[in-house]
């Protein structure tokens, strides 16, 4: 059966928004209803439970029982490990945290959400103005930094106090912003939706390289970006650890363990020195939760390291509601309309694949 055929057992092909159930927990859905903004209904082809939104009409299906634990979402894992990193960048551990009080009641998202959500609207506005084989158009990629450039600058302006470096901080407020040869991490840990967005390695890896190289344009800065980008594409395609091993291990050298490191890891803003750590958070873990807790386990830049890490892991492990609920009452509706509707986007683009 074709997806709109599928879809319109249930609703109206048109407004079904899977991105709503990425930033829906069971917590903001009994609100919603209690607030009667949100309308349940039961499915008419069986016993699917149906979410809709009374002032736009977006629907989504609710799957499980209530207060179901375990949900696969698509770009809330950099959020996840940012508001769950977030009270540690500055007062390191070296231990995992407790994976059932992730998030602490000072947490809090910063540059590494907002920049993530900055990149994947960006991409989204190029993406919806090219034709599918971008790849072949001479202007595509300047269509495309344009777009994640400006984006940048409307999110980074919107949220001056979210925690961004120096040299990121001038190049928002520089009248004619250049790319200035970074190599800090900041160009993986927004790479996310690349890996979303695109429908072949080749696409993610040069969407992450995109979205890196209007301020991160140092080749470190650009591979740290590819990487992850690559990576959660493959993931999507049904690869396992293993190929993500073999695959990020083209990048960087990922032979170590987090033990063997975590007692002398000191603070890096560096791809080089950061990346590859995230890599073996993931790795290394068997559940969303162990893998932030992996990455936060280190110390250093915990929420950067937590927000890459966690924007792997989502591929394939399922975000506890009590985590993701916690995380979205942090955040605030521009930043949640924005990962809806990239979201959408990637539904969209991608045929229904995840």
């Amino acid at each position: 059966m074709k997806r709109e055929d599928d879809l319109s057992l249930w609703g109206d092909p048109q407004l079904y928004s899977p991105g709503l159930s990425a930033i829906t927990a069971d917590r903001q859905l009994k609100r919603a209803v209690e607030k009667g903004t949100v309308i349940l209904t039961q499915g008419d082809a069986g016993s699917r439970t149906i979410a809709a939104e009374k002032a736009t009409g977006k629907w989504f299906m609710i799957t499980g029982a209530p207060d179901h634990d375990q949900v696969y979402t698509a770009m809330m894992g950099a959020a996840c490990g940012d508001v769950a990193g977030s009270v540690y960048e500055w007062h390191n551990i070296k231990y995992k945290p407790d994976q059932d009080r992730l998030i602490r009641p000072a947490a809090r998202f910063t540059d590494d959400t907002v920049m993530t959500c900055a990149v994947a609207a960006g991409l989204r506005k190029g993406l919806s103005q090219l034709p599918e084989n971008w790849l072949d158009c001479p202007e595509a990629e300047e269509v495309l930094r344009r777009s994640v450039r400006e984006a940048l600058l409307a999110y980074g302006r919107k949220y001056p106090r979210a925690g961004y470096g120096g040299s990121f901080r001038r190049w928002l407020s520089a009248e004619n912003p250049q790319p200035y040869n970074s190599w800090g991490n900041g160009s993986a840990m927004r790479a996310s939706y690349a890996g979303w967005a695109a429908r072949s390695l080749e696409e993610a890896e040069q969407l992450g390289k995109i979205s890196a190289e209007v301020t991160h344009n140092h080749p470190e800065g650009i591979k740290g970006a590819a990487a992850v980008a690559g990576s959660i594409f493959l993931l999507r395609d049904g690869g396992g650890k293993k190929d993500i091993r073999d695959y990020a291990g083209k990048f960087y050298d990922l032979n170590f363990t987090l033990d063997e490191i975590r007692e002398q890891y000191t603070f890096d803003v560096s791809c080089m020195g950061s990346v590859p750590q995230a890599f073996n958070a993931f790795l290394e873990g068997n559940s969303f939760g162990e893998v932030i807790a992996n990455a936060i386990s280190i110390g250093g830049d915990s929420d950067t390291i937590a927000a890459i890490a966690g924007s792997i892991a989502e591929v394939i492990y399922p975000i506890p509601q009590g985590l993701r609920g916690r995380v979205i009452d942090r955040m605030d509706r521009f930043l949640l309309d924005t990962i809806a509707d990239a979201v959408d986007f990637i539904y969209q683009r991608t045929s229904g694949r995840r």
